[in-house]
């Protein structure tokens, strides 16, 4: 995994001036570089520790229109094929692969509620279909009597793919600055220098950098870089464990998940496993101040939060996180260059157990690695993008909400558009900014 000691790979010198910083390598930030520099745009990307090392190389690696809120449908196409034309363009570095995605049932209640995306995907074109018993025995290369004995039935999006986040992040970000695009790691930005309530620089642990546009992708931290400024949004993070095994037989090449596990084939031969049930929250002072505007996620999602505590003391969301430093004092991002989470044993041990009762064939399944990663959500699980009112000239996009690897290109050219004054090309009033405190009602996304 890409970590703290990872070497640096990019080390530019700081210039006076900018059209455009990007705060946050990851895959957001990264993607916005790629297509605002292409604009002619003076470009930089100022990331505090390593490019992808947090949850943009820790995700699932999944790239799916199925089961996406719909508001986020007509960009997650767009998106697709924007992954599609990059990987050409980089040779197949990202490892992306149109392989599919299925959703299992376990019941006749689940699989009711997975037959009603099929609706959904028939008014957007999207080639999504039922399987029964039979033909899920068949995509997953099993006799039907070897079938997990539970599975009733499935829904799949044989056009929905997969890449290799470790891999494709770094690599588009080599393609960025191969164009001309500055990038720094091991670079905080401590704060927003305003006058009048436009932006006017960036204060950074290397120095002044003007500029009057930049966009916070900074995934876990953007809530705090904010809170900082005195601005609040409703931003959670919580814990997700991956387990990588070693090489295995192929069951297929797609996406696949039931209630209790998921997995996908890896371009090694071995399957990236996860929980979909086991999502870890550590509770905190920001917990608590958010507890009303969460409290619909986590009546939906009980059975399946696990409460942790404390919050680690160098975690985003810890209670005792500095808020007042100064710009030429050491901020909380210095002090935590790549938040990563040790992932629970349970876990592990428990996609294990999962994996192998539903395929025998694996009589093992052997863990060559494991990692945890903190996933920014927002309380309607789907992001914000959008200006920041307070500061003029500062978008943020944050809260993926477990979504963004897969819809981030298309939210890259999104932001590109916002940054040239340009109306964007699909509707984003989901995604707005205000929509927490503008008395408009709470309407939950799928899901992380």
């Amino acid at each position: 995994m890409i970590t703290e000691n990872t070497p640096i790979t990019f080390s530019d010198k700081l210039p006076q001036d900018v059209d455009v910083a990007i705060i946050g390598g990851g895959v957001i930030g990264i993607f916005t570089a790629l297509f605002i520099n292409r604009q002619g745009f003076k470009t930089i990307v100022l990331e505090k520790g390593r490019i992808a090392g947090e949850q943009s190389s820790r995700n699932w690696g999944w790239i799916r229109q199925q089961g996406r809120d719909e508001a986020e449908i007509p960009i997650m196409q767009h998106a697709s094929r924007l992954w599609e034309e990059i990987d050409k363009e980089l040779k197949g570095k990202c490892g992306f692969q149109r392989a599919g995605l299925m959703y299992i049932a376990s019941s006749e209640e689940k699989l009711q509620q997975r037959q009603q995306w099929l609706s959904t995907a028939k008014s957007y074109g999207i080639d999504s279909l039922e399987l029964d018993r039979q033909q899920l025995a068949k995509t997953l290369n099993q006799n039907q009597s070897q079938l997990y004995h539970q599975w009733l039935g499935a829904v799949c999006t044989p056009s929905d793919a997969r890449a290799e986040p470790w891999q494709a992040v770094p690599e588009v970000a080599k393609l960025c600055h191969q164009e001309g695009v500055k990038i720094i790691e091991n670079c905080a930005v401590r704060e927003c220098q305003t006058s009048n309530g436009k932006l006017t620089a960036l204060h950074t642990e290397k120095g002044l950098l003007k500029t009057s546009q930049a966009v916070l992708a900074g995934g876990a931290w953007s809530a705090l870089f904010l809170k900082h400024h005195h601005i609040h949004i409703p931003q959670l993070s919580v814990r997700a464990s991956v387990a990588q095994t070693t090489p295995l037989p192929e069951l297929w090449q797609g996406n696949t998940a039931d209630e209790k596990i998921g997995f996908r084939r890896r371009l090694d031969g071995g399957y990236s496993l996860a929980l979909p049930d086991f999502i870890e929250l550590f509770l905190g002072n920001n917990t608590l101040k958010n507890a009303r505007t969460w409290l619909p996620v986590g009546k939906k999602y009980w059975n399946d939060l696990k409460f942790r505590m404390p919050v680690p003391s160098d975690y985003p969301d810890s209670s005792t996180a500095h808020q007042n430093w100064q710009a030429d004092q050491q901020s909380p991002f210095e002090k935590m260059r790549v938040l990563n989470p040790t992932p629970p044993q349970k876990a592990i041990e428990m996609m294990q157990q999962r994996f192998g009762e539903r395929f025998p064939i694996m009589k093992e399944v052997p863990i060559l690695n494991s990692w945890a990663g903190m996933i920014d959500a927002m309380p309607d699980l789907v992001p914000i993008v959008d200006y920041v009112p307070q500061i003029k000239g500062l978008i943020l996009a944050t809260g993926m909400s477990g979504h963004g690897f897969g819809i981030a290109p298309a939210f890259g050219k999104i932001i590109t558009e916002l940054l040239q004054e340009k109306p964007p090309s699909y509707n984003i009033n989901r995604f707005r900014f205000n929509r927490f405190n503008d008395g408009s009602k709470l309407i939950l996304g799928p899901g992380i």
